[in-house]
């Protein structure tokens, strides 16, 4: 789940750098999801455990297809940079909906959810676009992802074998891996046009999640 992408902006970024591009570029919309009803009642415990699972479910369709791109583009010199092993979700969301009593092949994407994978698969041919999808998911994750892990515990009683999808115990220092996510970014081999695409990507993806939570909501 991604409701708050990047805690970007109570860091330090170099003015003109990718990353603060990012970070102004995708402030707006950054917040709409993060005030998304179904958001907001989610952590607060207004829903359920079955609240919980449904966006898990969705969750899935949209990591096979980042994490099958990103290892189609892990040697481009764009893309590259960013794709990690030690980020990669999906053998842990699958896991995760194991326990949950989920079997994926029998759930659907939403509509909106659909739109959304096709979007990630597009950048098959974009790695600027898709490194656009790579930071708006895992800085996610990275950040507001921890929230996310205590409150579910907190709120609905999910235990740890439901909710690894948001551990990262191969990285040592979270705060330490994001800064250095961010300078590579900034050292991406990026010409002007390529810029404008990942920005303007960057914030189409976070219109994705917001249409994500409204069917969730709905």
């Amino acid at each position: 789940m991604t409701t708050t992408s990047d805690d970007s902006r109570s860091d330090q970024a170099t003015p003109g750098s990718v990353s603060e591009g990012l970070r102004s570029a995708t402030a707006e919309a950054h917040d709409r999801a993060e005030r998304a009803t179904f958001v907001d009642d989610l952590m607060s415990g207004r829903l359920d455990a079955a609240g919980y699972r449904r966006m898990a479910a969705q969750l899935y369709f949209i990591y096979r297809a980042l994490e099958s791109v990103g290892d189609e583009l892990a040697g481009d010199a764009v893309a590259g940079p960013v794709v990690d092993e030690r980020l990669r979700r999906l053998p842990r969301l699958t896991a995760d909906l194991t326990a949950l009593g989920i079997d994926p092949d029998g759930v659907a994407p939403l509509p909106g959810v659909a739109g959304y994978v096709a979007a990630i698969e597009a950048t098959r041919t974009d790695p600027a676009r898709f490194v656009a999808h790579h930071y708006t998911r895992y800085l996610g994750d990275l950040s507001g992802g921890q929230v996310i892990r205590s409150r579910m515990k907190l709120h609905y009683g999910l235990t740890d074998d439901t909710l690894s999808f948001y551990v990262f115990d191969e990285i040592d220092k979270l705060k330490r891996y994001k800064d250095g996510y961010r300078e590579t970014l900034d050292r991406l081999p990026l010409d002007p046009e390529q810029m404008r695409a990942l920005i303007d990507e960057a914030v189409e993806a976070f219109e994705h999640n917001e249409r994500m939570f409204a069917e969730l909501a709905g």
